[in-house]
């Protein structure tokens, strides 16, 4: 998991699971990568030394990129609870006050 210990990412993500009450576990397989079992897999793999990310998610067949630990737990949050309220922030130019 690149510079992240992997021991505490795990221990974020047993914590993460328990208080969104998810049933599951969180295990380092025997390649490094972690497993969370439950009613749906996921693992999430370090990424390539040459990637922008820092972990490489796959959940359902789908593997996706996390560049912090926010981006990760939000990936694992999303692909444990289909109906989690995903927020989103768009930045865009426009006047602190609309002129009239």
């Amino acid at each position: 998991m690149t510079d992240a210990n992997p021991d505490l990412v795990r221990a974020l993500l047993a914590e993460s699971l328990a208080a969104w009450r998810v049933t599951g576990r969180v295990e380092r397989a025997s390649d490094g990568a972690l497993v969370i079992s439950g009613h749906k897999s996921i693992r999430i793999d370090p990424a390539p030394p040459d990637a922008i990310f820092r972990w490489m998610v796959t959940a359902d067949g789908r593997m996706r990129g996390a560049i912090s630990l926010v981006a990760l737990l939000r990936q694992v949050r999303e692909a444990l609870d289909p109906g989690y309220a995903k927020n989103r922030v768009r930045i865009a130019v426009a006047p602190l006050v609309p002129s009239s």
